[in-house]
């Protein structure tokens, strides 16, 4: 692998552009020949999509994928505030 500040930088921007995952938030860490993954997507679909794209920039990587998926859900009810 290159350097890896220039490969971190690679992949995040890779990860933003492509349109499969456009993601800004996530975390990309190289240990050794390790590029890890972090952050919080909202479907599982996201997280494998993230891991696919690394793997087009690296095919040679090891990927591990610590993205937790949090699904969007409806906000709760109403809080009654007293006067």
């Amino acid at each position: 692998m290159d350097r890896p500040q220039y490969l971190v930088a690679h992949l995040r921007r890779a990860l933003a552009e492509d349109p499969r995952t456009a993601e800004l938030g996530v975390q990309v860490t190289i240990r050794g020949d390790v590029v890890v993954l972090g952050g919080e997507v909202s479907s599982v679909e996201r997280k494998l999509q993230m891991e696919k794209v690394v793997r087009e920039q690296l095919p040679r990587a090891h990927i591990h994928n610590d993205v937790h998926v949090t699904p969007p859900c409806a906000p709760g009810p109403a809080e009654a505030l007293a006067d």
